[in-house]
């Protein structure tokens, strides 16, 4: 590994460390500034939507500027958002918070390009564990983001969430310190008249299958992780302890990464995709059986560690069905599918909650976890076909 991996890593670890700390407090801050129940996710669903208008723009935008000025103009648009998040809270301004959301949601959406920009600043056969140790550095922020979430509401006066978007506006403005330390490729980065368009990649089996999986797995990992506040304070519970409990899953979100592409090396990529979403199938089977805090944590465990190898499976897959000249047109159309969904699911776990309860936030995953299973079991099975088709020849 080289000291780009490591200064990437550590970028990734502090955007990461402002997402979990969003999840502790986005739907708590929503539900303190309006009456509306359906609202009460409507700044976890904008932040969303600023991330997923960003995808196609954010990759286009790198390849004219290169990665490293993307990155840090990304983490600009995260430092007014959080900024705006301050004034919105202490004027108890709804709309206001929901522009910020927007805003951080916008620097989030460049941000979830480390993962591909990784993989360019190392030798092909590293790409695996280079992309793993990206996505391993969730175990940093799995201790600080909770912790951050806790201790920052102490940094301002009265019980408001005020300190945490402080906390934020501090992890972002330490990324750009270590991004002034990276050397990432500059220029062009795939963005060519060249190569398929993007609905012929679309009609490709193996890339569609790719994104799919990305947006069942994070949509089903958003739908759940949101709701599950929600679902502990309806069961009492205190705000640090539905802390502590993103915090495990958080750990394992992040944790297997280290062992992730070994086993994508050893086993496959598909066949660890199918394990990551029988992991959120049980999550959910889980959450079914009781509301104590045991149930609310396993099955939060269960539910990282489907979305570790179903999501970085994808991401892994998905660099296999383009071509180099493709590369900007087809990241940028899986991060905009995949958080479109992402922004959808963001939303509608407020409703489902507050409508369905947590029984039906849960049962309404298993239908989409598997057609995801069916999806892939079907593009494993036409692989090894058309292996063993070509041994025959």
């Amino acid at each position: 590994m080289n000291r780009n991996v490591y200064l990437l890593a550590l970028c990734q670890a502090l955007l990461t460390t402002g997402n979990i700390l969003l999840v502790a407090v986005n739907a708590l801050v929503g539900k303190s500034l309006t009456d509306t129940p359906a609202l009460i996710t409507l700044p976890v669903a904008v932040q969303f939507i600023g991330l997923m208008m960003t995808t196609i723009p954010a990759s286009l935008i790198m390849a004219r500027i290169g990665r490293k000025r993307g990155f840090m103009l990304g983490n600009v648009v995260g430092i007014v958002g959080a900024v705006l998040a301050v004034a919105a809270l202490y004027t108890q301004q709804f709309a206001l918070y929901c522009l910020s959301t927007f805003l951080i949601g916008i620097g989030i959406g460049f941000g979830t390009l480390y993962r591909f920009a990784v993989m360019e600043v190392c030798d092909e056969a590293m790409r695996n564990k280079a992309v793993s140790m990206v996505m391993g550095s969730g175990i940093l922020a799995a201790f600080l983001g909770p912790g951050l979430a806790i201790v920052s509401r102490r940094w301002w006066p009265g019980e408001g969430f005020e300190g945490a978007f402080v906390g934020l506006m501090l992890l972002y403005v330490l990324a750009l310190v270590l991004l002034s330390l990276v050397s990432v490729p500059e220029g062009q980065t795939g963005a060519t008249s060249s190569g398929r368009t993007t609905a012929q990649l679309l009609r490709q089996p193996r890339y569609l299958a790719a994104v799919l999986s990305g947006m069942i797995s994070y949509g089903v990992m958003v739908l759940v992780m949101t709701a599950t506040p929600l679902a502990m304070q309806v069961c009492d519970f205190s705000f640090d302890q539905s802390a502590q409990v993103i915090q495990w899953h958080i750990l394992a979100m992040f944790a297997p990464s280290f062992f992730t592409g070994r086993l994508m090396d050893r086993y496959g990529v598909l066949p660890m995709m199918m394990y990551g979403a029988l992991f959120l199938l049980a999550a959910v089977c889980l959450n079914l059986q009781g509301q104590a805090i045991v149930h609310f944590t396993a099955a939060l465990v269960l539910l990282g560690i489907g979305w570790n190898l179903m999501f970085i499976g994808a991401t892994r897959y998905l660099t296999e069905c383009y071509r180099p000249e493709e590369k900007a047109r087809a990241q940028a159309c899986n991060e905009f599918l995949v958080f479109s969904v992402v922004a959808v699911a963001s939303l509608a776990s407020g409703w489902l909650q507050n409508t369905l309860g947590w029984y039906g936030v849960n049962v309404w995953m298993i239908p989409f976890l598997i057609v995801g299973l069916l999806i892939l079991s079907l593009i494993q099975w036409s692989t090894q076909r058309q292996a063993t088709a070509e041994v025959a020849e």
